[in-house]
């Protein structure tokens, strides 16, 4: 059975790295990113490059996409020469982008409206991760186009969750990045008292490695905080407008959330300090101050 062709706009820290696995696994790619210079290395390994979203959904059997965030996912559906003015009957798009419910609501509709097949599957993990195809995804909307798409998401990832509406993926992977920011801010804090107090940052470390809250994040991050090491691998910023949809969601279903509140306040603090290219670890030198 062929490989379909695939599409991908989007191709920054994440969606570069996705894409170049669908390269790399012999997917006749095609690619569109806002700043046309991110798609040479991508080109440099075969993969066709489009000047513009309409052109990649008009092209490709699948497309998929992952945008930094809500407006900039809507603007490469509803823009210009977006995904929305070449979808027709039975073209699929699947967005891989986090964003609000809202937002991946409002693009499904749109898309179904004028007849295409809409998946949404935002993904959890970051840069590591994608470049290995240990991503874990979470999908929700057209269940034949999540079946269809999955050899694509078996190299891309190590688990795909179908999760029911479209929504539901959003949802998932807000609550999950919530609980991610929630706890490196508890290293944080963690780490920065201790060293106070007359504790040696790589003892801290190792201890929580022998115990019950040890967790892979913790290891991987960790180590590379107390070296000053924030090469980005999920950049601050996103992690903060991550932990400030998923408040968002709170507010719209009545729970309190306290702890994601002053999580999201760490960020900001972060963010004012310039760290928000950085990766989010990079948290750890506006809690330390």
């Amino acid at each position: 059975m062929s490989k379909p062709s695939v599409g991908y706009l989007g191709v920054g820290i994440m969606g570069s790295a996705m894409a170049g696995r669908l390269v790399d696994a012999g997917f006749q790619t095609t690619v569109w990113n806002r700043s046309p210079e991110k798609c040479e290395p991508l080109k440099a390994k075969g993969a066709k490059v489009a000047s513009t979203p309409k052109e990649v959904i008009e092209t490709c059997d699948i497309v998929f996409a992952c945008t930094s965030d809500p407006a900039s996912a809507r603007a490469v559906v509803f823009g210009d020469n977006g995904v929305l003015a070449g979808i027709s009957a039975g073209r699929k798009f699947v967005d891989m982008s986090t964003v609000d419910e809202a937002t991946s609501v409002e693009i499904g509709k749109a898309v179904r409206a004028k007849g295409g097949l809409y998946l949404e599957a935002p993904v959890s993990g970051s840069k590591g991760p994608a470049l290995n195809g240990q991503l874990v995804i979470l999908a929700a909307g057209d269940q034949a186009l999540k079946d269809e798409a999955q050899p694509c998401f078996d190299i891309m990832g190590k688990r795909t969750f179908f999760l029911g509406d479209v929504g539901a993926g959003a949802r998932m992977k807000l609550v999950i990045n919530m609980v991610m920011g929630i706890n490196m801010v508890a290293l944080c804090e963690g780490l920065a008292v201790g060293q106070k107090a007359g504790l040696n940052g790589n003892d801290i470390m190792e201890v929580i490695k022998e115990g019950a809250i040890a967790s892979p994040m913790y290891g991987l991050k960790g180590p590379k905080m107390l070296a000053g090491d924030f090469d980005a691998n999920f950049p601050l910023k996103h992690q903060q407008k991550d932990v400030r949809l998923a408040i968002d969601l709170g507010d719209k279903v009545g729970q309190p959330m306290p702890l994601a509140a002053a999580t999201n306040e760490a960020f900001k603090a972060g963010m004012a300090i310039g760290k928000g290219d950085d990766d989010f670890s990079a948290v750890f030198e506006a809690v330390k101050r």
